[in-house]
């Protein structure tokens, strides 16, 4: 009955047991007349009868269930086995992912911070420095923006590239933002040794980067800051390099600079600042005021000079010398110009309905606006009337580096009737060939030229000589800083076309407009 795959181990065990005269155990399964399986387990023993003869004794007794569920517990811990170890590599896969970059495959924000604190937690025993570098990329929101961003995935995994080649030792590198990094060092606790490295790194990211069929080129900033002694604080220490790389990014960027205390509430009252500006573009808190112009013949309102201000819910009405290099390090100069652009058609809409004309409007224009491939259509939608709107262009980036592009984008302006003025004229570097090809409808004559007619001849034909020039290119002069009688006289005297300062009206906001014209207050 034993099954032929037991047989030859049942027999050994048991001729072996007899022959040696000891006890044996036994287990094979048989095959019953039934056709089922069993399992059978022996226990025997040798013994001497009476006589003197040996025998062996024992007992054969089906353990055919015990057998069958030690089966199912061995199978279930197997199973169970198995599980844990599925369940340990989906658990070591999700932490993987919830600490690493999906694109560039390193540690993210989160896992840089967990490291930072078990490496303060080392340095307060070994007493080593610990310095943080805190990288961006310089236009890559450009890149992004223009090329794609499959280009700026070429652009990420490139700069992962560079300062993974660059990683000693203990380094540690991270991907903490859209286009920022950190790279960790114990190894390099020197200013000198970090400085190398950090010019090593925009050496490296400032080489061109292939992409389809040509070449483009990025470079970094880069914050750094050290710590060392036994209290190092891992958060202080990211946002002290936070703090050095804000300061890098506005000297100029593709630099790097070290965290000191003694610059950090400046730059922490800037990135304020900062903060709040962008607070104020989401929240619409910038609004135009309103300065007035006049022609110089007779004094009458030849339109209105659009001014942005920021209308702070804390500070009141703060003006644009207090936080436009800031706006322009954070490039939102050109929405702030497209939002105050978009109110000042609305006010000019309400004037003419309680019955005022307001014949034309001029508002500033950045660079960076120009530049916008989008600028035209933006102002289509706009449906603003010709002649009504100007453009004001500062005479010092516009006239003698003007491009192609630019010439394009002002001829597409003078299509929908917007008109073109060089604001500030006088003092920047201008020529009269370049002036002449942008042909524009106003110069504005700089205050700075203005303020001393009075007292100095000099300007009185200086300011002549740019009327002249203005009324021989068929172009019409305004003066800005306009401030006394005097002024207006002088001015005059000189065939100025337009008048502007606060001789004749200040500044305003759009609701004190119709008063100011109706009671004719800049005759008084």
């Amino acid at each position: 009955m034993i099954l032929p795959e037991d047989r030859d181990s049942a027999i050994n065990k048991a001729d072996s047991g007899a022959s040696l005269k000891k006890p044996f155990r036994n287990e094979y399964r048989i095959r019953r007349p039934d056709g089922t399986v069993r399992y059978i387990r022996a226990r025997a023993a040798p013994f001497r009868t009476s006589t003197g003869q040996n025998r062996m004794i024992g007992a054969n007794w089906d353990v055919t269930e015990d057998v069958l569920l030690r089966q199912e517990l061995a199978a279930a811990k197997d199973l169970a086995e198995t599980r844990n170890r599925e369940l340990e590599e989906v658990h070591a896969r999700i932490r993987h992912n919830a600490l690493h970059d999906y694109l560039t495959g390193l540690p993210n924000r989160r896992y840089l911070e967990e490291f930072l604190e078990r490496e303060t937690a080392l340095g307060a025993k070994d007493r080593r420095p610990l310095s943080v570098l805190h990288i961006d990329l310089n236009r890559f929101k450009q890149i992004n923006d223009t090329l794609g961003h499959e280009a700026g995935d070429v652009l990420l995994k490139e700069a992962t590239k560079v300062l993974r080649s660059l990683v000693r030792g203990n380094d540690f590198v991270a991907r903490i933002g859209g286009d920022e990094f950190a790279f960790v060092s114990r190894s390099m606790g020197t200013p000198r040794r970090l400085a190398a490295l950090a010019d090593r790194i925009i050496r490296e990211l400032s080489k061109p980067v292939p992409y389809h069929s040509h070449f483009i080129r990025i470079g970094a900033s880069i914050g750094i800051a050290i710590a060392e002694g036994e209290n190092i604080d891992g958060k202080q220490l990211l946002l002290n390099a936070d703090i050095a790389l804000y300061r890098a990014k506005s000297r100029g960027r593709n630099r790097h600079e070290f965290f000191s205390p003694e610059t950090q509430d400046a730059i922490i009252r800037t990135k304020r600042l900062s903060d709040e500006l962008l607070h104020a573009l989401e929240h619409q808190e910038f609004i135009p005021f309103y300065q007035p112009q006049f022609f110089a013949d007779d004094l009458r309102l030849a339109g209105m000079e659009t001014l942005v201000r920021w209308k702070h819910p804390e500070r009141g009405i703060i003006t644009p010398e207090s936080f436009l290099s800031v706006a322009t390090d954070l490039d939102v100069v050109s929405s702030i110009d497209a939002f105050v652009l978009e109110r000042a058609l609305s006010d000019m809409a309400q004037w003419e309905k309680d019955g005022l004309k307001i014949d034309r409007i001029s508002v500033n224009v950045s660079a960076r606006r120009l530049d916008d491939p989008q600028l035209i259509r933006k102002l289509k939608s706009l449906k603003i009337k010709p002649g009504r709107v100007s453009f004001e262009l500062l005479e010092s980036i516009f006239l003698d580096d003007h491009d192609q592009s630019t010439a394009d984008t002002l001829a597409a302006l003078r299509s929908l009737g917007i008109q073109i003025e060089i604001d500030d004229f006088g003092t920047g570097h201008a020529s009269i060939i370049s002036l002449m090809k942008i042909n524009p409808h106003i110069l504005k004559i700089d205050r700075a030229l203005v303020r001393t007619l009075p007292e100095s001849s000099e300007q009185r034909r200086l300011v002549a000589s740019i009327v002249e020039i203005g009324k021989s290119l068929d172009i019409k002069v305004l003066a800005e800083g306009v401030e006394t009688r005097d002024h207006i006289r002088i001015l005059q005297d000189v065939g100025c076309d337009i008048l502007q300062g606060y001789g004749l009206a200040r500044p305003m906001p759009a609701e004190s407009i119709p008063d100011f014209i109706r009671e004719k207050r800049w005759m008084v």
